[in-house]
């Protein structure tokens, strides 16, 4: 991918079509996102919790703006790494945290990944971790609401290695072909694990694959976070409206590895720091200051705010009891092998 085409000073958005106030909620969240993932990686390489952690840390944007449009009875069909969108659409942070420490009170019940989030209070079905299989899932959703008349709307998200799956494929063929009320947002972090953007496909563009299935695809810088509200905004109100969907493909960044058991040492660290250097929050930040709308003490504030919320969450948390082991096949099949095969 040529990055020298992406790269931008400035929001390249209508700021003066937005309302302030919205300006200042997508900082909210934004900041969020990025306060929560930074402590999620402390709390993991505090042995605070097993398994691993998917950050999202410099891709905040493309997470946020995606999902800022969506009403409560809209559905995220996500990946792993769309905690932006998850915090966006206003699931607590003590819901992820129960999971992430695995807790009986969970929504897994301590039994599934811990950034495999699942909220059906929220509208946001569990990833499952075979890439690019919630798409179909997601355009089934979406079928069952254009069948229903019901006017929702799914936002289903891939990574740009997940685009040479077949699922990815099929789900795309099937929206285009019924005009279903999906938004595909491929979050295009240049690695797919490990493996190069320039191993897993000869476009340019992600967005191409769209014309294959019939219907619209563009794509944007993700980490301009008003071009990423308004771009996927249109969306979402197309498929609302039954014009069916639409692909967008967010330019975008992770800064650390895969997970933190990875070091991502195959990376140029050139490639790294120049991604840093369009760091999503600090370019937000430098526009909500130049144009007046937000300056350092109320952005303080709103992070001390944010702190404050997520040290109590934590506390709850961890405060919480792990999952007995004698229930660990419980709800896993359709009997239960303890009240079956007692002793």
């Amino acid at each position: 991918m040529n990055t020298n085409a992406i790269t931008r000073e400035k929001l390249s958005a209508a700021p003066a079509a937005i309302p302030v106030e919205d300006q200042k909620r997508l900082y909210y969240f934004l900041i969020k996102t990025r306060i929560f993932d930074e402590r999620c990686r402390r709390l993991f390489k505090q042995g605070r919790f097993p398994g691993t952690y998917f950050s999202a840390v410099g891709q905040e944007a493309a997470g946020v703006g995606s999902a800022y449009g969506l009403r409560p009875e809209d559905i995220i069909a996500p990946s792993h790494r769309e905690l932006g969108a998850y915090v966006t659409k206003g699931i607590p942070l003590v819901h992820f945290l129960k999971q992430i420490f695995a807790r009986a009170n969970s929504s897994d019940k301590g039994k599934s990944h811990p950034c495999h989030y699942g909220s059906t209070e929220h509208g946001l079905y569990t990833p499952a971790s075979t890439m690019a299989g919630q798409l179909p899932v997601g355009a089934g959703m979406a079928l069952a609401f254009k069948i229903r008349r019901e006017p929702r709307v799914v936002m289903a998200y891939i990574g740009e290695g997940g685009t040479s799956r077949g699922a990815f494929h099929e789900a795309l063929n099937f929206a285009g072909v019924h005009d279903l009320p999906i938004v595909f947002v491929c979050m295009n972090n240049l690695w797919a694990e490990s493996v190069p953007a320039s191993l897993q496909s000869r476009l340019e563009r992600y967005s191409d694959r769209a014309k294959a299935y019939g219907f619209p695809g563009v794509t944007i810088d993700g980490n301009d976070l008003l071009l990423v509200y308004t771009t996927v905004k249109a969306a979402i109100d197309k498929a609302r409206s039954g014009g069916g969907p639409t692909l967008i493909e967010c330019q975008t960044y992770r800064w650390y590895g895969h997970s933190e058991i990875d070091p991502a040492n195959y990376r140029d660290a050139k490639e790294v720091e120049e991604w840093k250097r369009r760091d999503p929050v600090a370019l937000y930040e430098r526009y909500l200051e130049a144009n007046g709308i937000m300056g350092s003490k109320e952005r303080l504030r709103i992070q001390q705010e944010i702190e404050a919320e997520l040290e109590a969450a934590i506390a709850e948390a961890e405060a919480a009891p792990h999952p007995r082991a004698e229930e660990a096949y419980d709800d896993v099949y359709s009997f239960s092998p303890r009240t079956n095969f007692p002793g």
